[in-house]
């Protein structure tokens, strides 16, 4: 049996005031975050990162790790990402060190990553296979980009820990081989920041002038003592392969042991095994070189006496079959002796007859000679004189008689309407040369239109607009065929608003054949 409440006493109580307590958004929030923070204040999580896309504008990046049942928001602040020995890349499964917090804007739980690494070796080493295939592809392991080491480097540069057995053992090698002037670069070999201070060892040691305070190096030595794969890590970052590629001084590598391999082996000019292997190969055996070049000076000594001799003898065969000098020029100082004689003789001779000859034509000289030529030259020149005034006074006159007879027509008068006329004639040319010049513009100003549009019409720009793409290799030649590149070349994608750089990372692809057109009577081939 059922009774029915009055309308009064539902309003009464409808209209009663409750005893829990009102939050606002903002506190409910705050005291969510206080509450995740304070129960995971330092977490290891692990997952695949998805959605990274780079860094943000501001520094930051921006993340999802994910499992097979759940996924969590992960950032990464400025600071922190820049001290990050491995760098987030998508698809890549990690373990990430932080802490959980939440994002109040959007009722989200996120975590702050100060630290992250690949999860386990098999991703390490997958990472390491795709650097090393990127680092290929660019060229950098070229074996023609290999040059030779110095036979015996009078500096050589060390990179490497100071306080490790490495230098030590490095040192102790090269006294025992060859004493050499060593520079050593310290540089942490394994940490954080550690393929930064090499990279920058093998720059700085490049920046070295030739001729500056401390020698630049001939060779260089780039050395760490053996270690797990995440200790040897450094010398597989980018940069510092990058960095000994760039070298221009020859390095070598020498990290872990003999069965260690760093993608800096790769770019180095010469692997050694083991860091004392590395001495071995930067230096000869002294005492083995000084010998070498003593026994190469008893052989140049004995080689010159040997020369020496055999000269000599050949010397004193031939001198044995030559005449004596003195018989050689017997015969040449008779003649001269014999010459001699007769030419005081032949001098006195040959005086007496020029002078009897000039006796004989002296008379036919004298005075009287010169004077009668002097007067012949002087009439002669006084005729030339007489004819050449009265050719310049008939020449005047008759100049003189074709000016008077031309003076009467040259008027000013005459002159000026002549100009008048001229003047009228170029004034009435120049008021019809520019319209005719405007409508000569106006048509070379429409048959270039036209011109532009019919360039546009048939432009490959329009097939491009269409969404279809330009594709050139690295020479800039049209790429027509899918077999006319391979793997690890690089291409040119040009569109309509750019162009994009690319890689072949594949076999190419298996060109289709078109199909044959349908030539019966009722077929018709498709033009789209």
């Amino acid at each position: 049996m059922t009774e029915s409440i009055p309308s009064a006493t539902k309003s009464d109580m409808e209209s009663a005031p409750s005893n829990a307590h009102e939050f606002t958004v903002s506190e409910v929030s705050q005291a969510v975050k206080r509450t995740v923070e304070d129960t995971f204040g330092h977490v290891r999580v692990r997952g695949e990162i998805s959605g990274y896309r780079g860094r943000h504008s501001s520094g930051h990046a921006y993340f999802t790790l994910k499992d097979e049942g759940a996924s969590i928001d992960a950032v990464i602040w400025k600071g922190n990402f820049a001290r990050l020995t491995f760098k987030p890349e998508e698809g890549l499964e990690v373990i990430a060190t932080g802490r959980l917090t939440t994002y109040p804007r959007s009722s989200k739980y996120q975590i702050v990553i100060e630290q992250i690494e690949p999860a386990g070796a098999g991703a390490l080493m997958a990472l390491l296979e795709e650097r090393r295939k990127k680092l290929l592809a660019e060229g950098l392991f070229a074996p023609e980009r290999k040059r030779e080491l110095p036979y015996l480097p009078n500096v050589i540069g060390v990179v490497t820990s100071p306080t490790g057995s490495v230098i030590r053992d490095i040192l102790h090698r090269l006294d025992d081989r060859f004493p050499s002037h060593v520079l050593v670069w310290p540089v942490r070999v394994q940490g954080d920041t550690s393929a930064t201070e090499i990279a920058n060892a093998v720059r700085g040691f490049n920046a070295f002038a030739p001729d500056g305070p401390i020698p630049r190096p001939d060779l260089l030595i780039v050395a760490r003592g053996g270690g797990s794969i995440e200790d040897l890590w450094g010398f597989n970052e980018e940069i510092v392969v990058r960095a000994v590629a760039e070298s221009t001084i020859p390095v070598i590598s020498a990290v872990g042991h003999e069965t260690d391999i760093t993608l800096i082996d790769y770019a180095a000019d010469r692997r050694a095994p083991t860091p004392t292997g590395a001495a071995e190969m930067a230096v000869p055996v002294r005492s083995e070189l000084i010998a070498y070049v003593d026994d190469l000076g008893v052989r140049q000594r004995n080689a010159t006496r040997r020369i020496a001799v055999n000269l000599k003898d050949r010397l004193r065969a031939a001198s044995a079959g030559l005449p004596r000098g003195y018989d050689l020029t017997a015969t040449q100082r008779q003649r001269l002796d014999m010459a001699a004689t007769r030419l005081a003789s032949a001098l006195s001779g040959a005086r007496h007859a020029k002078a009897m000859d000039l006796g004989k034509t002296t008379g036919r000289f004298g005075p009287a000679l010169l004077e009668r030529r002097t007067e012949q030259a002087r009439a002669l020149l006084d005729r030339h004189a007489v004819r050449a005034r009265h050719l310049a006074e008939g020449r005047l006159s008759r100049t003189r008689m074709a000016f008077s007879r031309a003076e009467p027509s040259l008027r000013p008068q005459l002159l000026r309407g002549l100009i008048d006329t001229g003047q009228g004639r170029t004034e009435n040319a120049g008021s019809r040369l520019a319209p005719a010049a405007g409508r000569l513009i106006v048509e070379c100003r429409n048959r270039l239109d036209l011109q532009a549009k019919l360039l546009g019409s048939v432009s490959y720009q329009r097939v491009l607009a269409r969404g279809f793409a330009l594709v050139k290799d690295a020479d800039g030649n049209l790429v027509r065929q899918a077999d006319a590149v391979k793997p690890g070349d690089a291409l040119l994608i040009e569109l309509a608003d750019g162009q994009i750089d690319a890689n072949v990372s594949g076999a190419p692809a298996v060109p289709r054949r078109k199909p044959k057109p349908d030539n019966s009577p009722g077929g018709q081939e498709s033009l789209f």
